[in-house]
């Protein structure tokens, strides 16, 4: 199917979302930093290089889902994915809340999520048992003892209101 110049690039095959490439750096550096403070410590022994090299590069190993282009969020007829968490049936979903906060000086947006029914009823396909290999690094979603699917919106590329805007729509649509 030929693309439609009209349509973003997250809608072209649906509505489907990767990281924004703009937070891969962050990884980037932290490797970096790992590497180089390693490569110090093996040359002069201070201990405390070591530290250092240890803490960067599980800081990098957290972020290195930002350098992935595999998708993280998204929607179909079926219901709303999210990577590590499953596919949520539409019929499940209770509310879609789009929410705004400010912590300090940092503005957030998350998607808030409420079910109607427990977890483990609500997912269609279940994706939460993840490879050891993968358990430490970053997810999208939180959940709560509230029972609200947390997911934060600021490592998406459109902006989180329109995220939000999109997914009621088609949580509207296909319930």
């Amino acid at each position: 199917m030929a693309r439609r110049p009209d349509l973003p690039d997250y809608l072209q095959d649906g509505f489907i979302l990767s990281y924004s490439r703009s937070d891969a750096p962050r990884f980037h550096v932290l490797a970096f930093i790992s590497a180089a403070t390693f490569a110090a410590w093996l040359t002069w022994g201070y201990e405390i290089l070591s530290i250092t090299a240890i803490l960067a590069g599980c800081s990098a190993y957290y972020f290195f889902p930002f350098t992935e282009s595999r998708p993280r969020l998204g929607a179909n007829q079926y219901g709303l994915f999210v990577d590590g968490l499953g596919l949520i049936a539409w019929r499940s979903v209770g509310e879609l809340t789009f929410v705004s906060f400010s912590v300090r000086t940092l503005d957030m947006e998350e998607l808030h999520i409420k079910l109607r029914e427990p977890l483990g009823r609500s997912l269609i396909a279940d994706w939460r048992r993840l490879p050891i290999w993968r358990l430490l690094m970053r997810l999208p979603w939180k959940m709560g003892h509230d029972g609200i699917i947390r997911i934060n919106l600021q490592p998406f590329e459109p902006p989180g209101e329109e995220i939000a805007k999109t997914m009621e729509r088609m949580w509207k649509f296909y319930r």
